[in-house]
């Protein structure tokens, strides 16, 4: 994706103290591509990507990770079908879902998109009031190709820890949460998917400003995201993302066991 590649590039300029125009300068590529190139607005080029790395003094290591993943952005996102009916912001997130090796996500109100059936999505969708009438029906088939990423033959690794009350929300009908809950058994069975349900009873955590997302990559830096009513959040300074890591160690240890999450889940189907 142009901007991970973007903010790739970014980091390693600013890491040496050069502006654009040393940059530029040092490279012998022009100002307005360099900044270009770094906030994704057009295509980076392998060549290009790797003389800016070279005049930064990176390490061969990191110019054939970042060459590489330049090269792989190339051709037709799978969301331009939806393009039109989701803001910018969310493009952003589903790309950096379609390039990330793993997914750690923190929902303590609403359950994560990537776990939501179609009827949930629906009802959530309907519900929020944010989503046109006539977009809704699209809007849900672009959450359920998002969740493709889980099934596919390189799938997405995904841990998940789910507040009580997501679980509990009055979203929908009965049978349409009755629904989701056999929805949650079924993924958590997957090798690549972790539940973890976090009760009131299970005690004090750090992530008390609330939804995150951390993603990790086999070719560049992890990234944090949060989101809010009107946009998005990406945290890609790594000093600053540290925290972000403690906060996912500790909502590990605090969180039930996926075990224990799974009895949860199940003791609240009808007949179990």
């Amino acid at each position: 994706m142009r901007w991970l590649v973007g903010v790739e590039l970014a980091h390693f300029r600013r890491q040496t103290g050069m502006t654009i125009a040393d940059a530029s300068e040092a490279s012998g590529i022009t100002r307005a591509k360099v900044g270009h190139m770094e906030t994704g607005r057009y295509q980076q080029y392998p060549d290009d990507v790797a003389k800016l790395l070279a005049s930064y003094g990176a390490t061969q290591r990191d110019i054939d990770r970042l060459t590489s993943l330049a090269g792989s952005t190339e051709g037709k996102s799978w969301w331009a079908p939806w393009s039109h009916i989701v803001p910018d912001w969310v493009k952003t997130f589903v790309g950096l879902e379609g390039l990330a090796d793993a997914e750690f996500v923190f929902e303590p109100m609403v359950l994560p998109g990537l776990l939501q059936t179609e009827d949930y999505a629906q009802a959530l969708t309907e519900s929020a009031g944010f989503v046109r009438r006539d977009h809704s029906e699209r809007f849900v088939s672009f959450r359920l190709a998002r969740a493709k990423r889980l099934t596919e033959e390189d799938p997405l690794e995904l841990h998940a820890v789910i507040g009580e009350a997501a679980l509990r929300f009055n979203i929908g009908t009965k049978e349409i949460r009755q629904a989701q809950y056999r929805h949650l058994l079924k993924l958590a069975k997957l090798p690549n998917v972790t539940i973890q349900v976090l009760s009131p009873e299970d005690g004090q955590h750090v992530a008390t400003t609330g939804q995150f997302v951390v993603f990790d990559f086999a070719q560049a830096q992890s990234i944090a995201y949060n989101e809010h009513l009107e946009g998005a959040v990406y945290v890609q300074d790594q000093d600053h993302l540290r925290t972000y890591r403690m906060a996912v160690e500790n909502l590990r240890s605090v969180a039930s066991a996926p075990t224990k999450s799974v009895a949860l889940i199940r003791s609240m189907i009808d007949g179990s």
